[in-house]
This record gives structure tokens, sequence and C-alpha cells, in this order.
């Protein structure tokens, strides 16, 4: 099971860090995507089941970094310089362990909840 937290509103310029709660020990591929009002989920990080080989959409590189604490069991999404375009619900995703993460939804098979996130001034 996934559990998201930390979003909340912020101006434009301001910064947030997401964190999802993942109840198991395995060391699961993990995902973070996003789902604009309107608009379909997209995919906006991973991190493969050792914590490395971050990946990133090309709009949030250099703002976003994704990492996970195995101690604690969570994953997080620290996000700087947010945009209003970066406004939606953000999930955080897991599916079997890869060396490799996918930012495509279709391999994830665990889902949070979502957590909301609005980028306004």
């Amino acid at each position: 099971q996934l559990v998201e937290s930390g979003g909340g509103s912020v101006q434009p310029g301001g910064s947030l860090r997401l964190s999802c709660a993942v109840s198991t020990t395995d060391f699961y591929t993990t995902g973070w995507f996003r789902q604009a009002p309107g608009k379909e989920r997209e995919g906006v990080s991973c991190l493969s089941d050792i914590g490395d080989n971050p990946t990133y959409i090309n709009s949030v590189k250099g703002r976003f970094t994704v990492s996970r604490d195995y101690v604690k069991n969570l994953v997080y999404l620290q996000m700087h310089d947010l945009k209003p375009e970066d406004t939606g619900i953000y999930y955080c995703a897991a599916y079997t362990p890869s060396r490799y993460c996918d930012v495509q939804p279709g391999p994830y098979v665990y889902w949070g909840q979502g957590t909301q996130v609005t980028v306004s001034s």
C-alpha cells in the first residue's frame, strides 16, 4: 500500500516535498505521476529498486529530485522552483523490482490515493 503526503498550495518559485509511505520492505521500483484537471496522468519521475538510476521528464529536470529512504520505507519527491503548470494531483506508484524504471504508467501495479499540489499566485 502506498500513501502520499506533503501536498499543498504554494506560490510560483516555491518548494514542496512529497512523501510516499511504502508498506513493504521489498525493493520495489517506484515512480511519481501527476494529473492536472482535464489532462491525462503523466509520469514525472521514477527510481529503480535499489534507489539509483533516477529518471525525470524534461519539464522537471533540475527542479525535482526523487529519493528513497529504505529504513523509513519512504519515497520522496523534492520539488523546487514550482510553476503553475506543475499543478495537479500527485501519485506515487510501484511495481516489481527492476534496475531501470519507467515513467510510463503501464508497468505500475500499486498506486496511492494522491495528494494535491497547487501552484498559484
